[in-house]
């Protein structure tokens, strides 16, 4: 039974499996850092200088004790970062696609068969029902 599970775990399928959800994570993280440190200064330069992780709406304020002790932190919609995830995503999707599609490109067509034609018995049952006529 241990052979039988290990011919199941090491086929070609699920080793394919794995190593994509490894490429995912690793082209995920290079391109999270491309947008951060790269898309999003350039975006924020023709914005006005302007750096989209830092915008927010305050809901509440932060409350600070005399001491200068934050007894309360600030409640604020941080839209500047999910502007940036949304950048991120639609780069993400554009890559895949440009990936799928390479890759579907490398892949041998599937050349179906020939339609067959009639059998030599078929074509002579033809020409003999023709003569009868």
């Amino acid at each position: 039974m241990l052979k039988e599970f290990k011919n199941f775990i090491m086929t070609g399928n699920v080793i394919d499996f794995a190593v994509a959800v490894i490429m995912a994570t690793a082209l995920g993280a290079v391109i999270n850092g491309f947008v951060n440190n790269i898309v999003m200064p350039f975006v924020g330069h023709f914005a006005g200088g302007v750096d989209f992780a830092d915008k927010k709406i305050v809901l509440d304020e932060a409350v600070v004790d005399a001491a200068g002790v934050v007894t309360s932190p600030e409640n604020a919609i941080m839209w500047g970062s999910w502007v940036n995830t949304i950048i991120n995503l639609i780069i993400v999707g554009f890559i895949m696609f440009l990936i799928v599609k390479a890759y579907n490109k490398t892949k041998a067509p599937v050349e179906e068969p020939a339609p067959a034609g009639p059998t030599a018995e078929e074509l002579l049952a033809e020409i003999r029902d023709a003569l009868k006529k």
